[in-house]
């Protein structure tokens, strides 16, 4: 027997040949009339087969794919526990995802995310798959094995489901001590627009990685690089909305009393401020925090108008952000005179 001839009544070519990955778990192969001692012998050395990952067999002697590794990974981490078989696509749900509660994750999902800093498929030893905590898995082979207490919903990438890239960005530093490469996937991340800086502090933060120097130092490059981003799209929403230019990146005071705090622009005449939320939560932000809010209460105490904008409000929707703008400007004719208060360039 060959791994060309049909070995049931179902023939296997239906599912191994025509471009598809050429892998099965051997539960699949059981449902196809290929018993395990067929396998083992399919599987022998120099054979037609191969063991690829336990329970997982490769039906061609060469070296596997980067797509055969994805899904090797993916349907040893997927087996359902006790029975070893992954759901597929059409079987008794046919609406239920082919690798249920398992996903690609770490540098292998970001390469499929399109990154060009992470190293491409055939390259790396291992593909991380991201399970649930309580799974009864072991890394071995090309499949590592990543828990998680709470599993995020999959984008599929490829025809395979992939992390998002904040959570693969996560999973990718928790493995990497190189502070060169990290900083390259953060910048990648924000630079590609791949996902908002505060996404991936959030992510790296939930994984505990803040306590690491060179993850911190690569936040804090990363966080620079969304802010300057940001206040490029605020310059950019300004003039293409036509708004009235206001002063940039100034500090206010009181007269001879104390510091009121910077603004990333100010409109002296309308007493209407604008101010860049660009920082994320990190493990120790709660009094940074608490001093920002104290800051646009008081602000708002002496009559000006504090607008707080996002990145991601900016990115998306700039054109509601300038009415958002507008709107507050003609409204200061309306309102109290505002406190004087002395602006000085930041």
């Amino acid at each position: 027997m060959t791994h060309n001839t049909p070995l049931s009544p179902r023939p296997l070519h239906d599912l191994s040949g025509g471009g598809r990955p050429r892998v099965m778990t051997t539960a699949q192969l059981r449902s196809h009339g290929v018993s395990t001692a067929e396998t083992n012998e399919q599987c022998r050395a120099g054979g037609p087969w191969q063991q690829l990952l336990p329970g997982v067999v490769l039906l061609h002697p060469g070296p596997p794919t980067s797509e055969e590794r994805l899904h090797a990974a993916l349907m040893y981490a997927a087996r359902e526990r006790g029975t070893g078989v992954p759901a597929q696509p059409g079987a008794v749900r046919p609406h239920a995802p082919a690798y249920p509660e398992v996903m690609i994750t770490g540098l292998a999902a970001l390469t499929l995310h399109g990154f060009s800093s992470t190293p491409p498929l055939p390259s790396l030893d291992a593909i991380d798959v991201l399970v649930p905590r309580l799974r009864r898995l072991r890394s071995t082979g090309c499949a590592r094995i990543v828990r998680t207490p709470a599993m995020p919903d999959p984008e599929q990438v490829t025809g395979v489901p992939v992390a998002p890239v904040a959570r693969a960005l996560a999973d990718a530093v928790a493995g990497l001590a190189d502070a060169g490469i990290v900083r390259r996937l953060l910048t990648e991340a924000v630079r590609g627009g791949h996902c908002d800086p505060a996404a991936v502090v959030r992510e790296l933060n939930q994984a505990r990685l803040l306590s690491r120097p060179h993850v911190v130092d690569a936040v804090d490059s990363l966080l620079a690089e969304g802010r300057a981003r940001a206040e490029d799209r605020l310059y950019r929403m300004v003039r293409e909305y036509g708004l009235p230019d206001p002063v940039w990146n100034v500090d206010l005071r009181l007269p001879g009393g104390p510091y009121l705090g910077g603004l990333d622009a100010y409109w002296p005449d309308h007493a209407v401020a604008v101010e860049l939320d660009t920082r994320a939560p990190r493990q120790d932000d709660d009094a940074l925090w608490s001093e920002y809010a104290r800051k646009r209460e008081h602000l708002e105490r002496l009559g000006i108008t504090v607008v707080h904008i996002t990145p991601r409000k900016l990115r998306d929707s700039p054109e509601q952000q300038a009415t958002v703008i507008r709107t507050a400007l003609m409204a200061s004719a309306d309102r109290e005179p505002a406190a004087y208060v002395v602006v000085l360039p930041r």
